[in-house]
């Protein structure tokens, strides 16, 4: 630092320049030392670009070390996702169907630079809906309408497994799969009501055939047991029991009028038979 005759003080710029260039010179260091790593996230993976070329190797989770301003670092996510798409189909029998399905699927770590260079990052609207869309219509057209709620677990099977065969190419997999709801039109729902109705009185029907038949066969059963028990009792059945069936419930008068001597007869010569052999009884038993 001198003094001039003005007694005007003048600075050496040179130490100056030095130090604006040292700062301009860390700030430099600074940011290309920021440029020269990257974090890829949790539950993702990273594509490299160097110059918009895609590079093969694929970054895991963590810090990773780039050549400033060449290489890119795109994050691919590998995570679950979820995408429902509604459909229209129509069912083996014509029936216009209205569909919601659900699929969780991701993209798989080791695919995640071929599925970025070939398709992108919006891969859900360019593969994964367009492909759920054509299958549910596949499928739907194998099966009858009502074969499509009787058969639903086997339905959902095979569109999994159609869906898989058109997107497993780009490295995506399904991890679950599921139809929300098949909606039918109004005419098929009155359709259906009305052959369950049909179906359940033809089994109430039944049912009382049945039981008609049930009932008629105890009826038979029962005339039968009574008649051979009438038949049995016939059997056994001789003059003199009557007339011991008659004794017994006799109260001792003779009717005022009767129809015939021969019967009073029978019945005086009855009645001396069995005072007869009751004294031989006594007889005998003395």
């Amino acid at each position: 630092m001198e003094i001039n005759k003005n007694n005007v003080v003048n600075i050496d710029s040179k130490p100056i320049k030095k130090i604006v260039i040292a700062v301009i010179a860390a700030a430099i260091l600074i940011f290309v030392a920021f440029n020269s790593f990257t974090i890829v996230q949790a539950g993702h993976t990273g594509v490299m670009i160097n110059f918009g070329k895609v590079a093969d190797t694929v970054l895991e989770e963590g810090l990773h070390f780039k050549i400033p301003f060449v290489s890119e670092i795109v994050q691919v996510d590998n995570r679950v996702m979820k995408t429902e798409v509604d459909s229209n189909a129509a069912s083996k029998d014509l029936q216009t169907i209205s569909s919601k399905v659900s699929v969780n699927y991701r993209v798989n770590k080791s695919s995640s630079a071929d599925i970025y260079r070939n398709v992108g990052s919006d891969f859900a609207n360019v593969i994964v809906n367009p492909a759920i869309q054509e299958c549910v219509k596949s499928v739907a057209a194998k099966y009858t309408a009502e074969q499509l709620i009787t058969n639903r677990m086997t339905v959902s099977s095979e569109m999994e497994s159609e869906i898989s065969q058109k997107i497993n190419p780009y490295g995506l997999s399904i991890e679950v799969f599921n139809i929300v709801n098949f909606d039918f039109s109004e005419e098929f729902n009155k359709a259906i009501e009305a052959k369950q109705t049909a179906q359940q009185e033809a089994l109430k029907a039944e049912q009382d055939l049945a039981r008609i038949k049930v009932e008629a066969q105890q009826t038979v059963e029962k005339a039968k047991a009574e008649a051979d028990a009438y038949k049995l009792k016939n059997s056994q059945l001789t003059d003199k029991v009557i007339m011991m069936e008659f004794v017994e419930k006799w109260d001792g008068k003779l009717p005022s009028v009767t129809s015939g001597a021969s019967t009073m007869f029978d019945i005086s010569s009855y009645i001396s038979s069995i005072g007869g052999d009751n004294e031989n009884s006594s007889e005998n038993a003395e």
